[in-house]
């Protein structure tokens, strides 16, 4: 009597189901990021919509502004506009290459997914600002809004926030959490990842 393949097929569907679902959840977190970050963006600029205007929540402290940003970070790039093809080129191979790693190299860490679609979100929320906001010179910009310069940082927007936080979250993801991590914090996860490594050894033998 032959082996009964039910078990298998239902692991395997299972497997496809949870993939898709991970992937759903993917384009769903990174479609609210980019949401969130174009509303803010035109939200601001329509109440503040001169270079420069200011309103503090807190005065001097926090509030928001409307800053056109024609460079990447700390002003890199500022009217070089060759330099910003090439970031626009490398951000739309970026915006492929995030979601082809995110269920390829970490199709087994949901955490990291969640992270990876918010860098997706973020990337794509700059992205779109370059492809179509214009200031005054016709130069493409990015809409800055949050200003945080009492910190010590520049001004900056929600999808800044979504790719900051993403890859902070996602190097502490990989290098503390899940049995697939460089250093597992828990026991579970350590013993769980000597588990597939000698799984892994004995499949090769």
């Amino acid at each position: 009597m032959k082996d009964d393949p039910t078990p298998i097929m239902t692991e395997k569907r299972v497997e496809r189901e949870k993939k898709i679902t991970h992937m759903l959840q993917f384009a769903l977190i990174a479609c609210i990021a980019l949401f969130v970050d174009q509303l803010t963006k035109f939200i601001d600029f329509y109440f503040l919509p001169n270079n420069g205007d200011r309103f503090w929540l807190i005065e001097g402290v926090f509030g928001f502004s409307h800053v056109e940003n024609d460079a990447i970070a700390f002003g890199i790039g500022s009217g070089n506009h060759a330099f910003m093809v090439i970031v626009m080129i490398v951000t739309s191979i970026l915006m492929v290459a995030i979601p082809i790693v995110a269920f390829m190299a970490f199709k087994r860490n949901h955490p990291a997914q969640i992270c990876l679609a918010f860098i997706e979100g973020g990337a794509i929320g700059n992205f779109v600002d370059r492809l179509f906001i214009k200031n005054a010179s016709g130069v493409a910009v990015v809409r800055d809004f949050v200003n945080l310069e009492y910190f010590g940082f520049a001004n900056c927007n929600i999808a800044d926030f979504c790719v900051t936080i993403g890859a902070v979250a996602l190097l502490i993801i990989l290098l503390f959490v899940g049995p697939q991590a460089a250093f597992p914090l828990k026991k579970e996860w350590r013993e769980e990842a000597k588990r597939a490594e000698a799984a892994e050894k004995e499949e090769k033998k």
